[in-house]
């Protein structure tokens, strides 16, 4: 099969972020820890969140890919983005507080994505 045009996937990427759902499932996994904490629903927000990261990263990464080098805010830009990466690829842990924790992590990651995506006016 053949893949569509880069200016295609770009655009179905673009209309598949849904800011609003994305910041429900950030409110859910921020708000966590307010009632007894449940495994399950933290692999579920897990899920959800890195799926979000997934479509947001990207943008972000290709933003970042066309800065200046030599500038030191966008070498902690490229930190925060790589570091934003390797987090989501990291195994949930079956500890309830350390999965707690880590959704806690990747919300407030997926929570930095949205502003930016939202800033630069939903490329």
């Amino acid at each position: 099969m053949d893949r569509p045009p880069a200016a295609t996937l770009d655009l179905v990427q673009r209309v598949s972020i849904d800011a609003v759902t994305i910041s429900e499932t950030i409110s859910q996994a921020l708000s966590m820890g307010v009632t007894p904490l449940d495994l399950d629903a933290l692999v579920e927000l897990d899920e959800e969140l890195r799926e979000h990261i997934a479509l947001l990263l990207p943008e972000a990464c290709e933003t970042a890919r066309h800065l200046a080098p030599a500038d030191a805010d966008v070498h902690r830009l490229r930190t925060r983005l790589s570091g934003i990466d390797q987090e989501a690829r990291l195994p949930l842990p079956r500890v309830v507080f350390l999965a707690h924790v880590q959704v806690q992590l990747l919300a407030r990651d997926c929570q930095w994505l949205l502003a930016r995506h939202t800033a630069e006016g939903g490329r």
